[in-house]
């Protein structure tokens, strides 16, 4: 019944305004008594009765001014309180003023002791009007803990990681929620000097009592800002609050917020990907600007989640045409409506063409003459390619070669080449073909400095084309990753696949490997091979876990995980150096250079060739021998393509 009558409703501001009228006449008059000691006939005197009303019109004023009438009462605060000192202060002020300018000289009308009123009067208005809000917050906490008690059911327990005043205001957001009864327990911070303080009449906590808070109060829920999960102390308070069952909601940062106030619909459930967050990427934007800048920029593949997210990046370097490539005809359309939103002014074309079809390609260069080149266009999940040897090899080798012919033969300054980790003695057919790209754009790097002059090496001419390559791991939430395929699993009820049980895989996010992309392409010479720092390899089985308690849900009890056994060519883990390779430092602490073994162009261009010839037949097996011929790493984990005996699993 409580309930009903009270989640929604607010009092009119008029009526508050006539509450707090009321408690400022009676103030007025209660001051007035004291001073006069209760001769209460004083108060029927004209003299009283002008400074009465008088000062009543000029309160009323400066309140309506001040906008005290305008809060709800229920959720007063701090802000508040100053506001009404504020009011209270400045018409007492003004009407001492007015009066010994005004009513005593010139209306020559006098009351007796108005200094000692007016202070009086201060302290009694004051006070009233903050115990009325105090008053009536408690009478409706009161309230909501009884209704909270009716609604168990509805009810969470909440801490907040925090207690600045971005937590206070977070706090004031869960209050104000009129979709269930959240309750918030304590704040929680590692500070000493805040620690077993209270902050609006709640606790602060060790970070260290979360596992008793969670014994004592049954806690739900704990919040915490996004924009400081990097920091080491939150990373271990997220891993308590996921081993003991608690979920994790992420707050954005304060500049994010609607007007300066937190939304609810703002806060969400922690996601894996805000576990995996590594400190943020410093880059040397001034290079990558000073690069790319007015510049016509073709990127392929560029409605795939690596491609398009680069598109969005390119285009904060002013570059003077991006050219969007990829044979998609959806996705490349929803890109172009994402950019006529929110980049109406960017100069953008849009190109539809598959990169096999050299024809195709060469219009595209004619047409719009790119500059620099980001090739992101490839087929990359690893079974399919298994199944279909042919079309891994059209794109990702005759299609790199096609893109990098005419690089060539159109004198663009730099091609860029988005390459994996799989390309590492690769077990797969997928793998090889993008280590078969790797060599080839290598090649023909080194092709071009063969070919120069003397004197045009003596003088440090450079190369007219660079080409350079970017080697890195999975993405998270890339299209096929495997975090949006264990989302839907436990959002189904699971269960969660995984393929094997010490299965790993190094993980970034899709703006990190971008961000890199960029940098990488600013300090490219030609002819490298970028390898991004991955930080550690994640287990894909403890993802799948902290995913589940991640959603609230217990491993093996609300969601199974079930083993399915390696997909044929699949490895346990990924490797960033293939064998007799080292590395070479760069500026840049997240990026290293592969010095590996260069292979002669006319050698890899004649085994591309005999590699295309052999499509004629449609003998995988074929292929992939001739793909271990070519690259000697090359092992396959598939029996399809060789002897069972010889099958390597790493």
């Amino acid at each position: 019944m409580i309930h009903s009558i009270f989640k929604e409703k607010t009092s009119s501001r008029w009526l508050i305004f006539s509450i707090d009228f009321i408690i400022l006449s009676i103030a007025f008059v209660l001051s007035y008594l004291i001073i006069q000691k209760f001769n209460i006939q004083q108060l029927f005197t004209g003299s009283f009765l002008f400074y009465f009303l008088s000062f009543i019109v000029l309160r009323t004023l400066v309140f309506l001014f001040i906008k005290i009438h305008t809060g709800i009462i229920r959720y007063s605060n701090t802000e508040d309180i100053i506001r009404i000192f504020k009011a209270v202060s400045i018409s007492s002020l003004i009407f001492w003023l007015v009066s010994s300018a005004l009513f005593i000289p010139v209306f020559n009308v006098n009351l007796e002791s108005l200094e000692a009123i007016i202070i009086v009067d201060f302290f009694i208005s004051a006070s009233l009007l903050i115990f009325l809000r105090i008053t009536v917050k408690s009478l409706f906490s009161y309230i909501k803990s009884l209704d909270s008690t009716n609604y168990k059911a509805e009810n969470e327990n909440i801490l907040i990681y925090g207690s600045d005043k971005n937590a206070l205001l977070i706090k004031k957001a869960f209050e104000l929620s009129q979709e269930k009864n959240y309750k918030v327990i304590g704040f929680v911070d590692d500070d000493p000097d805040r620690i077993n303080k209270s902050l609006e009449q709640i606790q602060v906590y060790s970070s260290e009592t979360i596992a008793f808070l969670k014994q004592k109060h049954v806690i739900d829920k704990v919040v915490i800002m996004s924009n400081e999960l990097n920091n080491t102390s939150k990373n271990s308070v997220i891993k308590e609050c996921i081993a003991l069952g608690i979920s994790v909601l992420s707050v954005p940062h304060s500049t994010q917020w609607i007007n300066g106030t937190l939304s609810l619909n703002q806060i969400k459930n922690l996601n894996i990907e805000d576990l995996l967050q590594r400190a943020p990427i410093i880059l040397k934007s001034d290079n990558i600007f000073r690069e790319l800048s007015g510049k016509r920029i073709l990127v392929t593949g560029a409605a795939g989640s690596i491609g398009s997210e680069l598109v969005r990046q390119l285009i904060n370097y002013n570059p003077g045409l991006l050219i969007l490539c990829d044979q998609a005809e959806t996705p490349l359309h929803e890109l172009q409506l994402e950019l006529e939103e929110n980049y109406p002014n960017a100069p953008t074309k849009v190109f539809m063409a598959n990169i096999q079809n050299s024809k195709r390609i060469k219009t595209l260069f004619s047409v719009y003459q790119p500059e620099v080149v980001f090739h992101a266009a490839a087929y990359k999940h690893v079974s399919m390619m298994e199944d279909h040897p042919c079309e891994a090899i059209l794109t990702n080798v005759l299609g790199t070669k096609n893109l990098a012919d005419m690089s060539l033969e159109f004198k663009v300054e730099k091609f860029i080449m988005i390459s994996t980790d799989k390309a590492v003695n690769p077990t797969n057919i997928m793998g090889a073909s993008k280590r078969l790209a790797e060599m080839y754009i290598q090649s023909l790097n080194f092709h071009q400095a063969r070919e120069m002059s003397i004197q045009e090496v003596s003088n440090n001419k450079e190369v007219p084309t660079r080409f350079i390559t970017t080697r890195f791991g999975n993405v998270l939430g890339s299209n096929g990753s495997v975090v949006p395929r264990f989302k839907e699993q436990i959002a189904n009820g699971g269960p969660v696949t995984i393929t094997h049980p010490k299965i790993t895989r190094y993980f970034m996010t899709i703006p990190e490997a971008v961000q890199l992309v960029l940098e990488a392409c600013a300090m490219g010479k030609g002819g490298e091979i970028f390898i991004f720092d991955m930080g550690e390899p994640v287990k894909i089985v403890d993802m799948a876990i902290n995913m589940i308690r991640l959603a609230g849900l217990i491993p093996e009890k609300d969601i199974n995980i079930v083993f399915t056994g390696l997909r044929p060519g699949e490895k346990l883990y990924e490797e960033l150096l293939n064998k007799g390779e080292n590395i070479i430092p760069t500026h840049h602490s997240k990026i290293k250079i592969s010095k590996v073994i260069n292979f002669h162009f006319f050698y890899v261009e004649r085994m591309i060739s005999e590699l295309i010839e052999l499509m004629d037949f449609d003998d995988h097996i074929g292929l992939a021998k001739k793909l271990n011929e070519i690259i000697p790493e090359f092992k396959s984990n598939n029996a399809v393509y060789c002897k069972p005996d010889e099958v390597v699993v790493n």
